[in-house]
């Protein structure tokens, strides 16, 4: 697996088939209504997350590369599916009020993740601290173009797109669409494109230059993720179908009260 082509095709489908995986299990939990439990499941994955990035650091192989990385997708994995199944989301759960704008609709909106934002960052501090020192960050490095891309994701969705895709918003989520703006780009799509279009042309300069197989291999998944990042917050311009991606393995969602979320 020391191929740049294998390890972007195994990034690659490692990332469609964990997001299908987590809209699965959260589809599920929304029809049985079983969010806490489904998220209290999941547990095993965040464990065996921390473990693989623990077993990677001092692992300078390509064994050891594809650990780290696995490990930090599982820890990511987790963190999303608690926050999709609306147990680590946010104190305001309660749609925008119509005409709200400025700093109180941002700060209302950002009451609306801020657990999971908290969630996010302090798996990333934990990944700073862990990797200090250590021969191998691929993990460190991979939860960080993840974690940029959602920052990036989150920022464009609140300040406006022409295309969201809401059709995989949870239930317990619902309130959020009050919070998305569809409409033409601002000033934050293109800082978004600039800097995520930059993290690629670094990552593959490092990939077209690197010697060592292990080095291959760490950037060649670094370049698949951030492409897919890139990908990602073009499709909120490009009317592309991507939804079909996932669409054809979810079960159909019910519908839930405001009182059930």
């Amino acid at each position: 697996m020391t191929s740049p082509w294998i390890a972007s095709l195994i990034a690659i489908f490692v990332w469609w088939f964990s997001t299908g995986a987590i809209l699965v299990a959260v589809r599920r939990a929304d029809r049985l209504g079983s969010h806490g439990m489904t998220t209290f499941m999941g547990l095993p994955l965040l464990a065996v997350g921390v473990w693989a990035v623990a077993a990677s650091l001092h692992d300078a192989s390509v064994f050891g590369v594809y650990v780290g990385f696995a490990g930090a997708l599982a820890i990511w994995g987790w963190i999303e599916l608690a926050f999709l199944a609306g147990v680590i989301t946010g104190p305001m759960r309660d749609d925008c009020p119509p005409g709200l704008a400025g700093r109180d609709r941002f700060f209302r909106a950002f009451s609306t993740v801020a657990y999971h934002e908290l969630a996010l960052t302090i798996g990333l501090w934990g990944l700073v601290i862990a990797s200090d020192g250590a021969e191998n960050r691929i993990a460190l490095a991979i939860y960080l173009v993840l974690f940029i891309a959602r920052i990036l994701a989150k920022l464009n969705l609140y300040y406006g797109v022409p295309r969201i895709n809401t059709e995989f918003v949870p239930l317990r989520l619902n309130h959020l669409k009050s919070y998305f703006r569809r409409g033409p780009v601002t000033l934050a799509f293109p800082a978004a494109i600039t800097i995520l279009t930059t993290l690629l042309a670094v990552c593959a300069e490092r990939l077209w230059t690197a010697g060592a197989d292990v080095t291959v291999a760490g950037y060649a998944l670094l370049t698949a993720m951030a492409g897919l990042a890139l990908l990602e917050h073009w499709l909120m311009v490009v009317p592309l179908p991507d939804a079909k991606l996932w669409r054809w393995m979810l079960p159909p969602q019910k519908t839930m009260s405001k009182e059930e979320r």
